[in-house]
């Protein structure tokens, strides 16, 4: 199972703290760095320093990493319209040298939205597939070629559909806990379907419905990547545990019930019940961003086993 790190920046970073997180997950051998798309802390958090761009992130470490995939866990529609996104993520991804994959989403958060003047439609998850529509359009007209699109929320006429990113298909990640419209995109677009924060058995249910939505399509459902997303809390013993549970401002016993967590052999087990379901990548949710030696922990003795 391929295991990347997933941060919530949102809570309290600087881009410092970030690359160092990146730089370490790099080294480890994690498969990729990514975040999330807020603009607003949740909880009783400070957020000190306040909110950063995904994407102008992203561009910075596509410059100051090598190896890692980089993306959003994910971006919602109604922060960027869709061409001003296509020219965001092909740039990023050129300066990452064809490292850069797309988490996209309705978006959810309305207090972030009015907390910066950022407007919050109705019509999220309508925007959400027009959005799909117009990027890969964008990226998949030939050079030299024009695009255009009249749609119910977006009207491009004519564009010259540049740039284009440097991967031929720039990956793209769907997810979520929908019956019907999560799993046709998923089937349609994505590269990656996201069973985030669920159960196993939630998770192989979400990953059957996808699974159909491909076969009705004409899909074979191998070539889409299964994967989860879970907070992870990992320590050598009850102390250690306890200790890194408290630093997030969780419960032991909540966290293993509702996460990857415990001593490595314990997180490895649950890992396996994953895998068992059809999970073929994790995002691990890092919430204490200036604890590394959580990452050695987990690079040293659950990378290998999974």
């Amino acid at each position: 199972m391929e295991l990347r790190i997933f941060t919530e920046p949102q809570q309290g970073a600087s881009y410092e703290t970030l690359l160092a997180v990146a730089k370490a997950a790099e080294r480890l051998g994690f498969d990729g760095f990514f975040r999330s798309d807020h603009y607003l802390k949740m909880g009783s958090v400070d957020g000190l320093p306040g909110p950063s761009d995904a994407w102008i992130t992203l561009a910075g470490l596509a410059r100051e990493t090598s190896r890692l995939r980089l993306g959003t866990l994910v971006s919602p529609v109604t922060f960027r319209l869709p061409g001003q996104l296509a020219i965001i993520v092909a740039q990023v991804d050129a300066m990452s040298g064809g490292r850069v994959e797309l988490g996209l989403g309705a978006g959810w958060f309305e207090q972030e939205h009015t907390a910066y003047g950022i407007p919050f439609p109705e019509n999220k998850h309508a925007l959400l597939e027009e959005q799909l529509a117009v990027v890969t359009g964008l990226w998949g007209t030939p050079v030299g070629e024009t695009f255009s699109h009249n749609g119910k929320n977006y009207r491009l006429v004519d564009s010259p559909a540049l740039p284009k990113p440097a991967q031929p298909q720039v990956p793209l990640i769907i997810g979520g806990g929908g019956l019907k419209r999560t799993p046709r995109l998923a089937a349609q677009y994505a590269a990656d379907f996201n069973s985030g924060f669920a159960s196993i058995e939630d998770t192989r249910e979400r990953y059957r419905i996808v699974d159909e939505a491909c076969r009705k399509i004409d899909r074979d459902p191998k070539t889409l990547t299964h994967s989860i997303a879970q907070v992870v809390c990992v320590g050598r013993d009850e102390a250690e545990i306890a200790r890194r549970a408290a630093a997030i401002g969780r419960e032991v016993d909540e966290l293993r019930e509702n996460g990857l967590t415990g001593t490595p052999a314990e997180v490895v087990a649950k890992l396996q019940a994953y895998a068992a379901a059809g999970a073929e990548r994790a995002y691990l949710q890092v919430l204490d961003l200036s604890d590394l030696e959580h990452l050695e922990l987990i690079a040293a003795e659950i990378l290998p086993n999974v």
